[in-house]
């Protein structure tokens, strides 16, 4: 039986406020995740059935970490007997994920209504530049120069924010953004691909043309809860707004006093406009923080009251006042890294605080640069968090362009960056030839490999090398479909 008695009295009223919208005004180190975790395990303990309630959050690391506490609070799903075998364990238990994961999963079921196969790839951000290059060496002027990660950033604020966005406010501006659009998505639609913003628009665009699919997912998902809700943009309010204006069992979590993404279209007024939307919405106020000082704590509610549009909370601690704020100022760069360094080094030799057990934090990236130095000097061994990405590395890039090339072959982007990696005789005059013949037909690259007309078109050792390529493709993709029907040894039925 779930233990609510560990829950503090606010705490304890948000997770037993299960009906009708709530809104959890949860600040800094109050315990909301657990109060999430221990909401929807109550729910289930209380007989709502787990398939029907679904939490969202803004990455997957917190999904991840919300699903783990909800397991070891909850039974074990177990299949029914009498259950359809095409039911899935996972479709019996909550259903915790980011905005995107929720719009892939309804997408991968209904994504053929709007024109698109099953099997749509998501396109990265060095595909999405790779097709924005590709659209700006046809329309622009001989000579002139575009960015186009600054394209792309365009047409990602265009997507958020509309057209009617502030970003938009220069009419030239906007014109070039519906402009670039209309190819850009005509191009990933071509090679049956998506982008992360686009899953989110597909989804809105599904329930609205097609209300038998929005139907269908509120009836699955009766129960909704939306976690850091002061960081959803307009198009994430309107597809949690869809999705429970009819059955209104709706609880967002968040803190507007951790408003920090309006650069990228967050709307801090989802938040504080919430009675517009949902008039009988039940506040309830998380305050008591466990992970600071109040020493601390006075000194963040004395500088967040400032603030002009926020809800008001004061933030409060068991833990008494601690040590004092020590604020240090001084001259340069360098004269600030290097007493940091030895106030590092002091507590590891007169503290015994482990080196582990320190950290630094820094605004922007260029300020980590005289505190390496420092520390570099000093002997002292660090980590630098936010360093490239391993999925950024070019080995692991082209990987998982030949995983995306062989499930599918008329992902243009993908197929050009593996083409000829390794060399395999596929030139880049040989490349561009094909992706203009690509054009002409109003077809993907790897199309216009295997259409006679074109290749008959090249010298006999560039034919061969484009014949070798398709035949390596084809042989792959055949090798995968036959790897994924033939059946385990253990999956044979006795």
């Amino acid at each position: 039986m779930l233990n609510l008695s560990s829950l503090n009295p606010q705490q304890r009223l948000a997770a037993e406020t299960l009906k009708g919208p709530v809104l959890i005004l949860a600040g800094a180190g109050t315990g909301k995740t657990r109060v999430i975790t221990f909401r929807i395990a109550h729910m289930i303990e209380r007989g709502i059935q787990p398939w029907h309630i679904l939490g969202v959050t803004f990455t997957n690391k917190a999904a991840r970490e919300m699903q783990e506490r909800v397991s070891k609070l909850i039974p074990k799903a177990r299949k029914p007997i009498d259950a359809d075998p095409s039911v899935k364990l996972r479709d019996l238990r909550p259903t915790i994920c980011t905005f995107h994961s929720l719009c892939v999963r309804i997408l991968r079921q209904h994504i053929e209504k709007l024109g698109y196969k099953k099997n749509f790839v998501i396109y990265d951000e060095s595909e999405q530049l790779g097709a924005v290059k590709k659209i700006l060496a046809q329309i622009s002027a001989k000579g002139e120069k575009t960015d186009p990660a600054a394209i792309l950033s365009l047409l990602s604020r265009f997507k958020n924010g509309g057209a009617n966005s502030a970003a938009f406010a220069d009419e030239s501006l906007r014109a070039m953004a519906e402009h670039i659009r209309k190819r850009y998505e005509s191009a990933l639609h071509a090679c049956n691909a998506v982008d992360f913003d686009d899953l989110i628009l597909l989804t809105l665009r599904l329930f609205e043309e097609h209300p038998d699919a929005l139907e269908a997912c509120r009836a699955k998902y009766r129960y909704v809860m939306v976690d850091e809700y002061q960081d959803t943009n307009a198009s994430q309010f309107k597809l949690i707004h869809l999705l429970t204006s009819e059955h209104r069992n709706l609880c967002v979590v968040g803190d507007d006093d951790q408003s920090i993404y309006g650069w990228r279209g967050a709307d801090i007024s989802n938040l504080l406009d919430m009675e517009k939307h949902y008039p009988e919405v039940k506040v309830v106020k998380l305050e008591q923080n466990y992970r600071s000082t109040n020493t601390i704590l006075r000194a963040a509610n004395t500088i967040i009251k400032n603030n002009v549009r926020r809800r008001g909370k004061q933030l409060w601690s068991d833990k008494g006042d601690g040590s004092k704020i020590a604020l240090h100022t001084f001259e340069t760069d360098e004269e600030e890294a290097r007493n940091v360094v030895e106030q590092i080094e002091y507590a590891k030799l007169a503290q015994r605080i482990p080196w582990g057990a320190q950290a630094i934090l820094f605004r922007t990236n260029q300020q980590s640069r005289p505190l390496e130095t420092e520390l570099r000097k000093a002997g002292v061994r660090y980590h630098l968090i936010g360093g490239q990405s391993f999925f950024d590395r070019r080995e692991i890039r082209d990987f998982l362009a030949y995983l995306k090339t062989f499930i599918n072959p008329h992902d243009d982007i993908s197929l050009l960056r593996i083409a000829n990696t390794p060399a395999r005789g596929l030139s880049d005059v040989t490349m561009e030839r094909l992706l203009a013949a690509s054009h002409e037909r109003k077809g993907s690259v790897y199309s216009a490999m295997k259409n006679p007309n074109v290749t008959t078109t090249f010298m006999t050792k560039s034919r061969e090398s484009i014949e070798a390529f398709v035949e390596f493709i084809e042989r792959t993709r055949a090798e995968l479909v036959r790897t994924d029907s033939t059946p385990s040894p253990h999956s044979q039925s006795a």
